[in-house]
């Protein structure tokens, strides 16, 4: 599949200029609403590991087929539209400018009163933030801003290498299936079963070069055994390195268990040094996912350069 490096840079400036405009109707709102249909209809009597996994791959191999006839669709016109269409399919996989916006806005949230500040992690975080500290509350985000570069960024723009507009457009319906029914909670241990799965493959590769990223633009290459020894600690087999990452960058420790869902899930802590985190900490947490960002991109244009020519 011939992939154009045009619209991979039109997306990327454009999520950077605009994050993602509340305004605008945005596909990973339907994919939800597609989502939460499927499960109250089918996440009820027997055989409900089979009915998520059947869930699953129909939304997965569904989003997939779309994006590709909708650029089909469009080559067939002009192939300047065909570029806009891919452009605008890109843009709306990328989530990293909104997921930094988020993060300071609870920084700054927190300068105001605690109770501000659980309410805005709270936009971005499946847990229970009623009973968080302060320092609980600057950790759920940054946990999340480390988790989600992965999610948001790099395993978008993995699966934008490999498979082309369509393969980053059925990452982001596969991540999403994982946010919504992938917890291990009564109500979707047994349906959320195979979307869990499929994410942690999909985000397998991705995690860990992440993860190098984060290190190498920190220029502390030194925490490789860090990174392995800690991300191995988490509950996903993903979510821990670009985690533990930000961890040995920041000198600080993460996780331990949480309510989800009004039930208690235990979590392992990643990092050694409980200390308190600071406005300065999400400085820098948002600077190296910048330029990791930044090298990510650089990384695939000058993959598909090579292929290409």
């Amino acid at each position: 599949m011939h992939i154009s490096i045009y619209p991979i840079i039109i997306g990327w400036v454009t999520d950077k200029l605009l994050g993602d405009p509340e305004r605008l109707p945005h596909p990973v709102v339907l994919f939800g609403r597609l989502i939460s249909a499927g499960e109250r209809r089918l996440n009820k009597g027997k055989r409900r590991r089979t009915k998520g996994a059947l869930l699953a791959m129909t939304l997965v191999i569904s989003s997939y087929t779309a994006a590709l006839l909708l650029v089909k669709a469009a080559e067939a016109v002009a192939q300047p539209l065909a570029w806009a269409a891919e452009a605008i399919l890109i843009f709306y996989c990328l989530a990293g400018t909104t997921l930094i916006r988020e993060v300071k806005a609870v920084f700054n949230a927190l300068e105001i009163s605690l109770d501000n500040g659980r309410r805005q992690v709270a936009r971005i975080v499946g847990r229970d933030t009623s009973q968080l500290s302060d320092n609980d509350v600057r950790k759920a985000a940054l946990e999340t801003l480390a988790e989600n570069l992965n999610d948001g960024v790099m395993a978008p723009l993995f699966w934008l290498l490999l498979l082309g507009v369509p393969g980053m457009v059925a990452y982001k319906m596969v991540n999403t299936l994982d946010s919504m029914i992938g917890y291990k909670t009564e109500r979707f241990c047994h349906f959320g079963t195979f979307a869990a799965r499929l994410d942690d493959i999909a985000n397998y590769i991705p995690a860990r070069l992440t993860a190098l990223i984060m290190m190498l633009t920190a220029g502390r290459p030194g925490l490789v055994r860090f990174i392995i020894r800690n991300g191995r600690k988490h509950a996903s087999p993903n979510s821990g390195y670009p985690e533990a990452a930000l961890a040995g960058i920041l000198d600080c420790r993460f996780g331990g268990g949480h309510f989800y869902f009004n039930e208690y899930i235990d979590k392992p802590f990643i990092g050694d040094n409980n200390r308190r985190l600071t406005s300065a900490d999400m400085t820098t947490a948002v600077n190296i996912n910048q330029r990791s960002e930044t090298v990510m991109l650089v990384l695939v244009i000058t993959v598909l350069c090579l292929v290409n020519t």
